[in-house]
């Protein structure tokens, strides 16, 4: 079946306030009228100014995390509640970075994926091996360990806002990218596993998106791979004029 490609732009710890919303207003007279998904994912201080910026565009107003419990004694926690107060409409949620450089565990982006979901979010779920793991031959058990630990509990119709972005960990922020046909080979996996775990149709319409170094220069070549709806882009976000080429790809 044909699946909508979905490009995601995760800003990470960059931008000033200015620089933020500026780079959101370019975002929207870019990507105007372009057929495919788009997201940017927000640091949470700039949520409100970007979403303002974004207001009635075709760009969803995504963050980059979100608290696993509801509001209360949770110092420096942000709640689903509090993003959505903000309009944010999806959240990107296990990504390589919070996975090891924080040290959260699979059964707290399970908790934290099903809160996002519970409460009407969207959701991009980062799965991914180590280069260790690679090397050991290990990458497909690695994704399929993390998508049944962390869509654990997660209902089939809850799947229809579940993007799944694979980041092979040694590409990211690199210079290096899976091959086409490797990325490609990974993609099938997850979608077979994920028919394992539910079905087929949900497989077919769950959207894979690929999050390892995705430019304009390497774009067309990845997503005209038959199991790659997308990217998830992290520098290459950061300019309008190196996001929007991949954009409209």
């Amino acid at each position: 079946m044909a699946r909508t490609h979905y490009i995601a732009g995760n800003w990470k710890m960059n931008t000033s306030k200015a620089e933020a919303v500026k780079l959101a207003q370019d975002l929207v007279v870019a990507l105007k009228d372009k057929p495919n998904k788009f997201m940017v994912g927000v640091p949470f201080v700039y949520l409100d100014a970007v979403g303002a910026a974004l207001k009635g565009s075709n760009i969803l107003l995504g963050a980059q995390d979100c608290a696993a419990t509801n509001n209360g004694a949770h110092t420096g926690e942000v709640s689903t509640e509090m993003l959505k107060d903000l309009g944010v409409q999806s959240v990107i949620l296990g990504h390589s970075e919070r996975r090891h450089e924080i040290g959260e565990s699979d059964e707290l982006i399970n908790k934290k994926v099903r809160r996002a979901l519970n409460d009407g979010l969207e959701v991009v779920l980062c799965i991914g091996e180590l280069l260790s793991e690679r090397e050991a031959g290990e990458a497909e058990q690695v994704c399929a360990f993390q998508l049944s630990a962390d869509l654990a509990g997660v209902t089939a119709e809850q799947m229809k806002r579940v993007t799944i972005a694979y980041e092979p960990v040694w590409a990211i922020g690199t210079g290096k990218t899976a091959t086409p046909e490797d990325a490609q080979k990974i993609h099938k996996f997850c979608r077979d596993y994920i028919a394992k775990l539910y079905s087929q149709s949900v497989a077919d319409e769950t959207i894979i998106q690929y999050g390892g170094s995705m430019k304009a220069s390497n774009a067309k070549e990845l997503l005209a791979q038959p199991d790659i709806d997308g990217g998830l882009i992290g520098g290459a976000s950061l300019k309008a004029d190196t996001f929007e080429p991949i954009c409209a790809i």
